[in-house]
């Protein structure tokens, strides 16, 4: 069961991305379709060998989807695209503008786009073998996970990892094959937060210097009973404007997981 909920999240992810631009001149990977969902479906029935109520595969669905969003936040790239963007609302003083809800969908779609090329892979690997009958259930499984541990991998900083190699005392691993996957993903997540603060306290610094300039200014004209938010918080709506400050801030998003 497992197994069959796991492939159809990771179908689900796969289709949504396909949406998501080339980033080169090189043709499209290919991306599972919705007709592959319900083939999918079809085939993971066909392999149950037990028969569920109805009310048992509401209750199992239900339970998956509710692990969907953990599998999102955790093996994705959403945890440092969130938070980057969230230092820059923050950053810019405007409360809640942009609202919270296009926060979490921009760094959503914005992740799709990232993880295209994964899902890709995954696709190619183990759904579409799967739904072709050459590979079993478990199989595919593993073929799955292996393109997000590569991805996982490839953003995880060597201390992070060491680190919980070393609480998890197992054996000093000599390859990414032998790293368990309990291991990598909380490793995964830490190097994510340690990225994300690092980008967040770098673009953060342009707003600071507009706010002391401004608090210099105010305070030297004697205007004390001014709050300096009220003057730098157009500055820096404006200077944001003026930069084109979302596509750079989603540029160097795309380019710190190695885009091209």
């Amino acid at each position: 069961m497992r197994i069959r909920c796991f492939l159809l999240i990771l179908v689900l992810l796969a289709v949504l991305s396909s949406a998501a631009p080339a980033a080169s001149d090189s043709p499209p990977p290919s991306m599972p379709t919705v007709s592959d969902m319900s083939n999918l479906a079809s085939r993971l029935e066909e392999d149950s060998p037990e028969s569920l109520s109805t009310p048992i595969r509401v209750l199992l669905l239900l339970t998956v989807l509710s692990l969907l969003p953990a599998m999102l936040l955790l093996t994705t790239s959403f945890t440092r695209i969130v938070i980057v963007l969230g230092f820059i609302r923050r950053a810019l003083t405007t409360r809640n503008i942009p609202p919270s809800t296009v926060i979490v969908g921009l760094s959503l779609f914005l992740s799709l786009f990232v993880m295209a090329p994964t899902f890709a892979q995954i696709n190619e690997r183990a759904i579409q073998p799967y739904l072709n009958r050459q590979i079993s259930g478990e199989e595919a499984l593993v073929q799955a996970v292996d393109p997000l541990r590569e991805f996982m991998f490839r953003q995880t900083g060597e201390s992070e990892l060491a680190m919980f190699v070393s609480l998890s005392g197992i054996e000093q691993p000599e390859t990414t094959q032998e790293v368990p996957t309990y291991v990598l993903i909380p490793s995964f997540v830490i190097s994510e937060l340690k990225r994300a603060f690092e980008l967040g306290f770098v673009l953060f610094l342009p707003f600071l210097v507009l706010d002391l300039i401004v608090a210099s200014v105010l305070l030297s004209m004697g205007m004390m009973m001014l709050p300096p938010v009220i003057v730098s918080a157009p500055l820096k709506i404006l200077l944001f404007v003026l930069v084109d400050g979302w596509n750079l801030v989603a540029e160097s998003l795309v380019f710190s997981f190695g885009g091209t």
